[in-house]
């Protein structure tokens, strides 16, 4: 693993672009999906500190059809199960499409793993066929913490941990 971390600073898309070589770059060879996904964990919240409360990946579980299930993650204790369409885990696993929510309060049928947790974002993650087979699911303790730039970072980095 590479010893340089990338800083969080103004330029988020900068640091995103840094962010998914690095990842690509450590988890490149490697064929198990839960490598990956708890090698880039650490990677997001070193990059990114603080503003990500909660960071990790609920997987599609093959054994029970429309149903995600915790994967790796840094953080407090999170949900160990979330079914297609609820909450804003599942709604992305339905749309398979990154969702933005500022205010999780407001989000209807929101599943609170943590009170602390006042924003979100939801990245579907596919593998190379385009499957569906995760959701990284970042949330903020700040109302508003994310926007576009995160959403394509983050997209970004997805595609990379998949592909490196």
């Amino acid at each position: 693993m590479t010893e340089q971390r990338i800083e969080y600073s103004a330029d988020k898309a900068t640091a995103y672009r840094q962010l998914a070589e690095e990842v690509a770059s450590v988890v490149a060879g490697e064929t198990s999906r839960t490598a990956r996904y708890a090698t880039a964990v650490p990677l997001l919240t070193a990059a990114f500190g603080e503003r990500f409360f909660w960071c990790g990946f609920y997987e599609v579980d093959p054994l029970k059809e429309g149903e995600l299930v915790v994967g790796p993650y840094q953080g407090t204790l999170g949900c160990l199960r979330i079914p297609f369409g609820r909450g804003v885990c599942g709604a992305c696993a339905t749309k398979r499409e990154t969702i933005i929510v500022p205010d999780v309060h407001a989000f209807p049928g929101h599943i609170a793993c943590d009170s602390r947790s006042n924003s979100e974002i939801v990245v579907p993650v596919f593998d190379a066929s385009g499957s569906l087979v995760a959701v990284l699911d970042v949330d903020s303790t700040s109302f508003a913490a994310f926007d576009e730039v995160d959403a394509r970072g983050l997209e970004a980095v997805c595609r990379a941990m998949m592909t490196g």
